[in-house]
């Protein structure tokens, strides 16, 4: 008999999977009657009817949409997107460039995000109705109140032209020569052993990090605090109280674990929503990854790029997900050790 976490797991691959064929139909529908000729951007205003012709025929954009999206599926089950008319590359060498730039955006941006939003929340439950919690509630307002490019600019104006402690462009400075195994350029850095790049790169990744987990540290703190101020309210919290153990190990050990389990889902869209909202951090600190490319192929209606880049965002939302939901099972023991024949 397959255990209730396995078969969770299987569902959920199910139906992320007909998610993942429902977004590239939708994409692919959209992305064909928005007005313009791509075969016309791509070649420019100076290219020839014929030329133009040629193109659009080589794209299969004369035939139906039904024939397009046939010889698009055809293509994605052979591993090939396209070729990108922004960069006349395949739209794979794309992706394999500028994702992991982004993906090491978010990673670092949802490290931020857990370390400080959940130890606030807990602090805040700890310490109702005291300047402790109205200081955290006070902080987790102006966080979630402001999209993450607004702190962006902020962070930009304090600790790199008032106070120049950090650098705002780019991935790593020009000086150094990184050989690229990962894309992770942190990661890349020690592979290397070049311990001053692994610092210049850090760097470059704070304030980009920091303004895209802002508006979420507000969001785990608020959603922590609430959780926990709730499960205060439960009967074996008061029986620890009374057999004087101290609060630290109540709030760790009593009220948070319980209290994580709501909070973690509300967490996971919010680290996985990162990818798309990235785009705005992306261009304010010149961050060569996925989202500021995917803002550059719509405006050139550069459909092979824009699908591209659509399914690796909708298919890493759905695998943070499917994480979330197997760290929900896995903290959950009703789940966990469930006999049930289904869930």
């Amino acid at each position: 008999m397959q255990s209730p976490v396995l078969r969770l797991l299987m569902r959920r691959l199910g139906i992320s999977l007909i998610v993942l064929i429902g977004v590239s139909m939708l994409i692919f529908s959209i992305a064909r009657v928005i007005p313009g000729d791509p075969a016309r951007i791509a070649l420019g205003p100076n290219a020839t009817t014929e030329q133009v012709a040629n193109l659009r025929a080589e794209m299969h954009l004369d035939d139906s949409l039904v024939v397009q999206y046939g010889h698009f599926v055809a293509d994605v089950a052979r591993g090939d997107l396209g070729m990108s008319l922004y960069t006349n590359r395949p739209v794979t060498l794309d992706i394999a460039q500028f994702l992991p730039a982004t993906l090491e955006l978010v990673l670092f941006a949802g490290v931020i995000m857990v370390a400080c939003g959940l130890p606030l929340g807990i602090l805040a439950a700890r310490h109702k109705g005291r300047w402790q919690d109205n200081l955290v509630r006070l902080f987790t307002l102006l966080t979630v109140s402001a999209p993450s490019f607004v702190w962006a600019v902020i962070l930009m104006l304090l600790f790199a032209f008032y106070l120049p402690l950090f650098p705002i462009a780019g991935r790593i400075s020009d000086i150094y020569e990184i050989e690229r195994v990962t894309g992770f350029l942190t990661i890349d850095t020690l592979l290397s052993g070049n311990l001053l790049a692994f610092g210049n790169a850090l760097s470059h990744l704070v304030l980009p990090a920091c303004a895209l987990a802002l508006s979420g540290i507000g969001q785990a703190a608020r959603l922590t605090r609430a959780n926990m101020v709730e499960t205060y309210d439960r009967p074996y919290i008061e029986m620890a109280q009374a057999y004087g153990f101290f609060p630290s190990r109540i709030a760790r050990m009593y009220a948070f674990k319980p209290s994580l389990i709501p909070s973690l889902t509300i967490i996971g869209l919010d680290f996985a929503a990162m990818l798309g909202n990235a785009f705005l951090v992306e261009a304010v600190f010149a961050w060569p990854g996925l989202s500021r490319y995917g803002v550059a192929v719509i405006l050139r209606k550069d459909l092979n790029a824009i699908m591209g880049t659509v399914l690796v965002i909708a298919l890493t939302f759905l695998i943070v997900n499917i994480i979330v939901d197997l760290l929900i099972a896995f903290l959950n023991p009703r789940i966990r050790h469930s006999t049930r024949a289904s869930l």
